[in-house]
């Protein structure tokens, strides 16, 4: 028998369990860990809330969860609850699925200005992550500056700029709602360091702008290249940049009825967020491409004003002491996903933020073939029944994937009319759940 210990029950957390399955269907037994009492990671408090039919996907994961050879461990804090050292005594393998739930600085000048954020932070906030829920972000300004031109910074924008009849049908929370109703923001600026052909932006993300009630997309036609250009660009990559012509193609006549503009600043490098306690603007440098897609900096600078600033470059994973650790690519020191013996990583653990949540799947598979080069038939080591019994000597209140069903069908029974669910946001809320 084979014991596996997977930290972290997001997309590469469950994919890798169902890979263990196949690999050695009734000869092993999985045991998943997560610091909150929910499963499903960033599918729950990363996935955009109008984006349902992608968190969709976690039906998929239940399937998994409710093997009876895999086991959610929820509301256990690795590093405090229990060291890898120890689940390393217990189990064959333990493969880190943490994920990347922190935000890469910035390293601009006065990125700790109040009102300035990391998308980590302002998703999980409009999410309900346990984390982020008191965030509190001021939108009384009348401008608001993303940093980034990939898929998170298309969703921060889109969700500051709907109405509330538009999140019909989704989960944001509550309290991100009742925020967003009384905003005051009419602009929205997107920057990106380089040009339209280098957005990280997908067309089915991006063609969602074009059919917001309120909001409309802007770019300026100067921005795009020679339209033949185009014609070197991936098919996915020239239909985004299609989008972006359709919005600089939209007459002035139909962006009368629209109050608030999503503006695509191109060719911008943000150099400082200025303010002395709070933000209240961006000073930022023109830049130029070379011939390698690169950007520099021309010296010509200007200042957008500004009241909220939220950066969407990038995240990395959270370092585990005693764990090998990439500090320059914010992710675990790894072989193809092996870390130290017996230790193991998958998804954006491994490779970084990168991918799509379906990329997570051939990972989990790729990673379990290391197992079982390296464990063969298994140490015979104590597996679930030993960390059972830490448990209890330890005085863990562990939550199974049953109890988070439990959780679950509380959230849907206090749900807002046209809504699937109202996420508790806090873990003793979660926690109380299951007494009730």
């Amino acid at each position: 028998m084979r014991h596996i210990a997977i930290i972290g029950s997001g997309p590469a957390g469950y994919y890798t369990a169902e890979a263990a399955q196949k690999q050695w269907g009734e000869d092993v037994r999985v045991d998943i860990f997560d610091m909150l009492p929910v499963p499903y990671g960033l599918i729950r408090t990363g996935v955009a809330p109008d984006h349902q039919s992608i968190k969709g996907v976690s039906r998929r994961y239940e399937g998994t969860a409710l093997s009876d050879n895999v086991r959610f461990v929820g509301n256990v804090m690795i590093g405090e609850d229990v060291t890898i050292a120890e689940l390393q005594e217990l189990y064959d393998a333990v493969v880190l699925a943490t994920g990347a739930p922190n935000d890469k600085p910035a390293g601009i000048p006065g990125e700790g200005l109040e009102n300035v954020f990391g998308s980590a932070a302002f998703v999980g906030w409009y999410n309900g992550h346990p984390q982020f829920a008191k965030l509190n972000p001021d939108l009384s300004g009348s401008t608001a500056v993303v940093i980034g031109n990939g898929n998170v910074a298309l969703d921060v924008a889109r969700i500051m700029s709907k109405t509330a009849s538009e999140f019909t049908g989704s989960d944001i929370v509550g309290h991100a709602l009742h925020t967003l109703e009384r905003s005051k923001i009419y602009r929205i600026v997107i920057l990106g360091r380089r040009g339209p052909h280098q957005i990280a932006m997908t067309p089915k993300e991006l063609g969602e702008l074009a059919h917001l009630e309120r909001a409309c997309p802007r770019v300026d036609p100067a921005d795009l290249p020679a339209e033949d250009e185009d014609l070197f660009l991936e098919p996915g990559q020239r239909k985004s940049v299609g989008h972006l012509r359709g919005f600089a193609a939209i007459p002035e006549e139909f962006r009368a009825d629209k109050p608030v503009e999503i503006d695509f600043d191109f060719f911008a490098s943000p150099r400082a967020i200025l303010g002395d306690d709070k933000v209240t603007g961006i000073e930022i440098e023109r830049t130029v491409l070379d011939t390698n897609g690169r950007a520099s900096g021309t010296g010509e600078t200007y200042t957008i004003p500004c009241s909220l600033i939220v950066t969407c470059i990038g995240y990395k994973t959270s370092p585990i002491p005693g764990v090998p650790f990439e500090e320059s690519a914010g992710r675990f020191a790894n072989d193809e996903g092996r870390i130290l013996p017996g230790l193991y990583c998958v998804g954006w653990a491994r490779r970084g933020p990168s991918g799509t949540i379906g990329t997570n799947r051939p990972d989990g598979f790729s990673v379990v073939e290391l197992i079982a080069e390296d464990i063969g038939n298994g140490a015979g080591k104590a597996g679930r029944p030993g960390f059972d019994a830490l448990a209890e000597a330890r005085g863990l209140d562990v939550v199974t994937f049953r109890d988070w069903k439990k959780i679950e069908a509380a959230e849907e029974k206090r749900a807002r009319d046209g809504a699937p669910r109202e996420k508790f946001v806090d873990v003793g809320d979660m926690i109380r759940a299951l007494g009730e």
